[in-house]
């Protein structure tokens, strides 16, 4: 068991560090890594996804490489356009909304992209920031940028089932945030609210119950990283390398958002990752005395809360 502590290269969503816990079973090596503010029940699915994946590996694969798109933090216009050109990716992902921020500062940053990137698949994510009165109105500046969907730009599903009925297939909508931390997933579907959903193994508690789920919801999926370590990011890359489908490139390229990680994440050429052997962890960065005290006693109350047994 190792718990890690890794800086990021460049702040995102106000994340500064990644830290969690790495755990050995039968099957390999699986990531624990609930974000700090996360309520001890919610980060027991996370466990119920680690312990899977340590005992019983990764799903069958059916695809050998997965497209993945390049992630663009909220930046300065150039600094965006040189981090999306440098992502080598054919799709790339951009943070909108971000605290501080306004709707002028999104639309230069998307425009800076699609100025570097003329013929790149661009998506943006709200991660739920917006009301609907603003999402109408960034949805009309961004898509003259032609965009392949709008990532959660409203927190509540009513919201995005009525922006969606608004844009009348202008522009796509895909859910994250109404899925993995919903009460009923499924409520998504329902409603109409979205066009594609975002999977992510371990909010999800793990890759089977995301294959589950991507069955009952019956939309296109796009499997991403929750700013997983290289251990973590391999998780979702082995579901994206699982599902039956895969129309969408999926948010997988976050490993160059840390500054040093505890393996080798997988390999990215052309914009496509490789699903190849899982990362060696030989000699991982390892976390300070306080920060190990602090997860340990965290895996301590949520094994007891959810009754689990680390192998």
């Amino acid at each position: 068991m190792i718990v890690f502590d890794l800086p990021l290269d460049v702040p995102f969503r106000g994340v500064t560090r990644r830290q969690g816990i790495l755990i050995e079973g039968p099957a390999g090596w699986a990531e624990w890594s609930p974000f700090p503010e996360y309520d001890d029940a919610e980060a027991g699915r996370w466990l119920h996804a680690t312990l899977e994946a340590a005992t019983s590996g990764h799903p069958r694969a059916v695809r050998d490489r997965v497209p993945v798109n390049g992630i663009v933090p909220a930046l300065p216009p150039d600094e965006a356009a040189g981090r999306a050109v440098a992502s080598g990716c054919a799709t790339i992902k951009i943070k909108v909304a971000a605290p501080g921020g306004g709707l002028a500062d999104d639309v230069a940053r998307v425009a800076a992209v699609r100025a570097a990137l003329p013929g790149a698949a661009i998506r943006v994510d709200a991660n739920g920031a917006w009301t609907l009165p603003e999402a109408i109105a960034a949805a009309a500046a961004l898509a003259p940028f032609g965009l392949e969907y709008i990532e959660q730009p409203c927190r509540d599903v009513a919201d995005l089932a009525e922006l969606r009925r608004r844009l009348a297939g202008e522009v796509a909508i895909a859910a994250d945030e109404s899925i993995r931390r919903a009460e009923d997933p499924l409520l998504v579907r329902d409603r109409g609210a979205a066009d594609v959903v975002v999977l992510k193994v371990q909010p999800l508690g793990g890759a089977r119950n995301c294959l589950r789920l991507a069955a009952e919801l019956g939309l296109p999926v796009v499997v991403s990283s929750a700013m997983d370590s290289a251990v973590g990011l391999y998780a979702g890359l082995r579901l994206a390398a699982a599902l039956p489908e895969l129309p969408f490139a999926c948010g997988l390229e976050t490993a160059r958002l840390l500054a040093t990680d505890v393996a080798s994440p997988p390999l990215i050429e052309a914009g496509t990752m490789t699903v190849g052997e899982a990362p060696r962890v030989e000699d991982p960065p390892t976390a300070a005395p306080e920060v190990r005290r602090w997860w340990l006693e965290r895996l301590r109350r949520v094994t007891e809360l959810t009754g689990r047994e680390l192998p």
